[in-house]
């Protein structure tokens, strides 16, 4: 109680002192302050733009809006030089006065070179490419950071087939992303696991709606064309979130632009899998009122897509006592997916200049990624011998909104203030069946026995690939269809018998809201002062394992009871049609294709009547179901100072601290045994979380030149421990087979890094870049997942339980390369390249004890998630009126889940992943484009499998190739 009242009191002191701020912001004294915005004669404001004044040591940077600063060592006429990577430097004059001086908007063009027509002998003027343009801001953001990091424009991610916010960083060095189904949905930096990764909007961290109580956002909720840069962070500020040992990627929504737009898009395509069609459109609007002193910003856009995908799981019997029986199979699933997804966001925001030294602006989105995915699953079921057939019907909704209020204050010539309060939220849910008072995921279970056996079997009458069969038979998953039953037992609807309905819940609700106040002090030209705060105020609440269970009475063999129902007697309808059923192995499957109930018909089981006629009865876990929810508050109070000294004309110092105080209360259930006979007794169940994290951080940059530098940074950073890793209660999710129990550890520590960064870089003159460096991570308290099999009164169950480890190091390296090849001849000089490649070593100690606790070994292994090798290679094309790209992406194996109690042999790996993609546009006009987008051109699939051998499958997933075709058209 006392720590909520602390953390009221800091909340309302931050806010009032913002208050007093901004009331006397507009009556503060300034002298000799020149001011203005910078942008650009094609592509708008310029940020990273470097000012300065001539015969003067007096220099300044642009913001993300093109604004800048500066202070005049006299009065009178002075003159001042604009540089900026791929435009003309601009000198011009300003007449000083006492005061603020507001010079305005002031307009530089791009570079401009000499090319002669050969049809009429003369020469003429030629502007440069405006494709390699958008290029150049993000080069100017990255090249006057303090931090390490990397940065990508609006314009920029157009060039690619990237519709959401994950893809839209797949391309920068060091970052991998994880693909749902085809579509990227998160994104991590340097290969460490995406918990540790933080993704924020405009400074802040988001909320997350993870349905696994993950911290990570998933990304595809966020359409691309929202977002004006991108901020990937290597090596943060103190003035920047500490919760980030991979990094954070800082998406900067639009905001309003220098002068009156309005831009259009749409496209349409097709999809190789489900062989349906796809379409997106998005729409830009903005404009300056009042003298340029209000600005706003409008964007929408949408994009709708049928989708597809195939699946051959396997799962194995690591709970027996025998090491050789450990790898026999337990089930194989065959599973399609075929639904629809759409993507919606919109984003809007207003600006009001009171003056050159006061504004503030207000911005407001909201998104929604719609998932209809209709699931069709057939299991082969050795270990009970008999088949088994699911259909879910699942409408996943996921949504992010909200809204932030800030301003910008210069409250002297030295003085300055900036302060934003936000409150968003982030919901994931289910709200089906209709029929149901229970929303959530439906599924419903046919089970056919089978008598006549398997085939394929082993000595041991076991099921096993061949290379770990005790007699080698068995094959491989590639050529799962010779693997059958007694002919007289193929799978089939009329033998199919309606066995278990489930509803399960999948809610999960976060809503942040959040106080940030800095204040910046120039105590002269080479020394700058900057503190701050931020406090944040987090709500969580989630369901995840909690499940609605029905069986009907003959299944449990209750005499007189209905008749189990067979799958043919429902009302059914096709099965869904697209690309061949598991056309990514060798056979044919179409006997394991079911005729699926409809929608409606499933939704209909689920009635009271129909449950009540077909003798159902409710059999629900009460102990699991009420331990399967909870809510959580987490309370943030961040402080930070730091120093900005510009020790000579080369080299910059930013050194200072940040301290982060959480305050975390997680409130659920937990369920015991008491009495004789003993009775399951639920009663409530309190996670408290209270820890400091103090992070000290030193920056050095020395310039070789003004294309040149070297950067230095230690840092120390964190990890807060995920929610549903430290949940109150267990969870059990009899949806699978095995089913999974999943068991929260309220005693999990934050994880936290010393970091240390070294790179260099150079930029070439026709906007491109060489870079290149080396990092080093030393870790504790490694939070991973660890998984076992236990069998518990003749059911396996698989659990899984998040554990501290206790060190790991993390070193590697990366380089890359931006080059046009402008100095080849003729049409040869458009074409370019683009290639970066980041090698990761992480080590981590596992000790694997035996049941009473003894340590038998220690093994060595990787981080989860973590790949040892990232690269991306992209071949362009550029002229003034076509621009081509072709991209690869490659991302190493990974481990995903260790097992410590039975070692290495059991980690689940994710494979290699390579992908192509391809992209082009022609300018019609200067206002009109027309482009092609294409991705996966190499049909990758997705690849997880146990231990040292990729052939013991767990899942291999394919989902085919994209594309489609449209217009861009820049009204204005």
């Amino acid at each position: 109680m006392n720590n909520s009242i602390g953390f009221s009191k800091n909340k309302s002191r931050i806010i009032q002192i913002s208050a007093f701020f901004l009331m006397t912001s507009f009556g503060a004294i300034h002298a000799q302050t020149i001011k203005g915005t910078i942008v650009g004669k094609i592509n708008g404001a310029l940020p990273g733009a470097n000012i300065s004044i001539i015969d003067a040591d007096a220099k300044a940077i642009s913001s993300l809006d093109g604004d800048f600063n500066i202070l005049s060592p006299k009065l009178g006429d002075i003159n001042i030089k604009v540089e900026y990577l791929g435009y003309e430097t601009k000198i011009f004059p300003v007449t000083i006065k006492e005061g603020t001086n507001d010079v305005g908007y002031i307009t530089i063009a791009p570079e401009e070179k000499q090319s002669k027509d050969k049809t009429k002998d003369i020469e003429q003027v030629v502007i440069s490419r405006p494709n390699a343009l958008t290029q150049a801001k993000a080069y100017e953001i990255k090249k006057n950071n303090n931090a390490i990091m990397e940065v990508i424009a609006a314009d920029a991610i157009g060039k690619l087939p990237d519709r959401n916010a994950a893809e839209a960083v797949q391309r920068v060095q060091g970052v991998a992303v994880a693909r749902y189904h085809g579509e990227a949905d998160q994104a991590t930096v340097r290969g460490t696991p995406f918990a540790w990764t933080s993704a924020l909007f405009n400074g802040n961290r988001l909320p997350s709606a993870n349905v696994l109580g993950n911290r990570s956002f998933v990304l595809d909720v966020v359409p691309s064309e929202l977002i004006q840069f991108v901020q990937i962070s290597k090596a943060v500020t103190p003035d920047m979130d500490g919760d980030a040992i991979g990094g954070s990627i800082n998406f900067i929504t639009r905001t309003t632009p220098a002068k009156k737009t309005l831009s259009v898009s749409g496209a349409g395509g097709y999809n190789t899998f489900s062989q349906n069609a796809t379409y997106n459109g998005s729409i830009v609007y903005g404009d300056r009122f009042f003298k340029n002193k209000l600005g706003v910003i409008l964007s929408g856009a949408i994009w709708d897509r049928q989708w597809g995908a195939d699946s051959f799981d396997a799962t194995y019997n690591t709970a027996a006592a025998n090491d050789i029986e450990k790898k026999s199979i337990s089930t194989i699933m065959m599973k399609r997916y075929m639904g629809t997804r759409r993507t919606i966001g919109l984003n809007g925001g207003l600006e009001y200049k009171f003056n050159a030294n006061n504004k503030i602006y207000f911005r407001g989105m909201f998104n929604k990624f719609d998932d209809i995915r209709p699931v069709y699953e057939s299991y082969v079921d050795y270990n009970n011998s008999r088949y088994q057939y699911n259909f879910r019907y699942s409408h996943y909704q996921t949504e992010l909104y909200g809204m932030e209020l800030g301003g910008e204050h210069s409250l002297s010539k030295k003085l300055s203030l900036d302060w934003m309060l936000s409150d968003y939220q982030a919901k994931y849910y289910l709200d089906t069946p209709p029929t149901s008072e229970i929303k959530g995921l439906p599924i419903a279970t046919f089970r056919q026995k089978i008598t006549g056996g398997f085939t394929n079997l082993s000595s041991d009458g076991k099921r096993y690939w061949g290379f770990d069969s005790p007699n080698g038979v068995g094959g491989e998953y590639l050529d799962y269809s010779s693997d059958t039953a007694n002919p007289n037992e193929t799978m089939s609807a009329d033998k199919l018998l309606l066995s278990q309905l489930v509803i399960a819940k999948l809610d999960n609700n976060e809503r942040d809201k959040i106080a940030r106040l800095n204040l910046k002090y120039d105590i002269n030209s080479n020394i700058t002062l900057k503190i701050g705060a931020k406090y944040r105020e987090k709500d969580r609440n989630s369901t995840y394992g909690y499940n609605a269970v029905y069986i009907p009475n003959a299944a449990l063999g209750v005499p007189n009871s209905p008749a189990l129902l067979a799958l043919s007697q429902l009302s059914t309808t096709d099965a869904p049609q697209g690309t061949d059923f598991l056309n990514g192995m060798n056979g044919n499957y179409n006997s394991y294709i079911m005729n699926p109930p409809t929608k409606d018909q499933l939704f209909q089981m689920y009635s009271p009547a129909f449950l009540q006629q077909n003798g159902f009865r409710d059999l629900s876990n009460a102990e699991t179901n009420a331990t399967s929810v909870y809510t959580g508050e987490e309370n943030v109070f961040a402080a930070y100072a730091m120093a900005e000294i510009k020790a000579s004309d080369k080299f910059k110092i930013v050194g200072g601290f940040r301290n982060e105080t959480t305050r975390l209360s997680l409130y659920g259930s937990k369920a015991t045994k008491e009495g004789t006979p003993a009775t399951t007794v639920i009663s409530p169940s309190v996670v408290e979380s209270n820890y400091n994290a103090f992070l000290p951080m030193l920056h050095l940059r020395y310039n070789f030149s003004p294309k040149t530098s070297l950067r230095f940074a230690y840092t120390k950073s964190f990890i807060r421990p995920n929610f549903g890793d430290m949940s109150p209660g267990s969870s059990i999710d009899n949806t699978t087979t095995p089913n999974r129990i999943t068991r929260g550890n309220p005693d999990l520590k934050p994880t936290f890094s010393h970091n240390f960064d070294l790179m260099g870089e150079y930029y070439f003159n026709n906007i491109g870049i060489l870079s290149g460096g080396v990092f080093y991570k030393k870790i504790s308290d490694i939070v991973f997942q660890d998984t076992s099999i236990t069998n518990l009164n003749g059911t396996d169950y698989m659990i899984t339980q998040a554990k501290n480890l206790k060190e790991s190091d993390l070193l590697g390296f990366e380089m890359g390369i931006n080059k046009r090849l402008d100095f080849l001849p003729g049409f040869w000089n458009g074409f370019g390249v683009e290639f970066n490649y980041t090698y990761i070593d992480s080590k981590v100690d596992v000790a694997r004890t035996d049941a009473g606790g003894n340590l038998i070994t220690t093994d060595r292994t990787s981080l989860p998630n973590q790949s040892k090798n990232l690269f991306n290679a992209i071949l362009y094309y550029e002229s003034n009126k076509v621009m081509i790209r072709l991209a690869g992406n490659y991302r190493g194996k990974s481990v995903e889940t260790i097992n410590e109690k039975l070692g290495p042999e059991y980690y689940i790996w994710s494979d290699k992943n390579f992908t192509i993609d391809f992209s082009a546009s022609y300018d019609i006009s200067k206002k009109v484009k027309l482009f092609i987008e294409l991705n996966n051109l190499s049909n990758e699939s997705l690849r997880l499998y146990m231990g040292d051998n990729k052939k013991r499958i767990t899942s291999n997933e394919w989902y085919g190739s994209r594309g489609q075709m449209g217009i861009r058209w820049q009204i204005f």
